[in-house]
């Protein structure tokens, strides 16, 4: 199985501990930042935009996990200058040309993963996944932190899984966003996810975050 992976979601983090909240997560080693961008037309909300992930990459040399959840994302894409290391998600729900896209996300020298809304079915993505290093499943549905998972996920994330290695892309990881709680976060590791999107199921909640981060990672050892 593929390494277990946190990506803390930044919508989530308290401005005004910005940056401490960042020294965090690179003295533990966390290997993404998830950057939710919205636009409030296909999510109703608005999010992270151009220039705080400029300013992020100024402060920290941690990767960035862009989620773009967009309408027409093949205009917009470089306004978030995707670079080495960096994972861009791109919804197959936004585009009529998601092989163009994705191949355009792997020429800036990022890494392409194709997102996947909870009511939107496996085979909308089958035939991109040659095309991508890691599929996003959307564990609720976008727009807002603090949502009920979707129960049909867990067997969705399985299903993917299982098509993944019976098609060859053993190497393609799974990301999982929405509601992953410590115990659900067991349950989508089971059913074969490896990145985990942390927000205020997980991470951001009443106590240390160092902590919290400890009990995940050990959590995790062994499965």
């Amino acid at each position: 199985m593929h390494d277990v992976k946190l990506s803390p979601s930044m919508m989530c983090v308290d401005l005004f501990h910005m940056a401490e909240t960042i020294r965090v997560f690179e003295a533990c080693n966390i290997p993404y930042l998830h950057i939710d961008v919205m636009d409030g037309s296909f999510v109703p909300n608005l999010m992270l935009g151009t220039e705080t992930i400029r300013q992020l990459r100024r402060f920290t040399s941690i990767p960035m996990d862009i989620h773009l959840m967009i309408e027409n994302p093949d205009e917009k894409l470089e306004w978030f200058e995707p670079c080495g290391g960096d994972y861009v998600s791109i919804h197959v729900e936004t585009t009529r040309h998601l092989q163009r896209l994705l191949a355009k996300v792997r020429n800036l020298g990022a890494k392409p993963m194709v997102a996947i809304n909870p009511a939107t079915p496996l085979a909308a993505i089958e035939e991109v996944l040659c095309d991508v290093d890691a599929v996003l499943v959307m564990t609720v549905n976008p727009g807002y932190a603090g949502q009920k998972l979707v129960p049909q996920a867990l067997e969705k994330i399985k299903r993917l899984r299982a098509m993944l290695d019976n098609k060859g892309f053993e190497d393609v990881e799974i990301e999982v966003d929405g509601n992953v709680s410590r115990e659900n976060a067991l349950k989508m590791r089971e059913a074969g996810a490896n990145i985990f999107v942390a927000g205020t199921s997980l991470l951001f909640r009443p106590g240390r975050l160092e902590d919290h981060i400890a009990v995940f990672n050990n959590a995790m050892t062994g499965i």
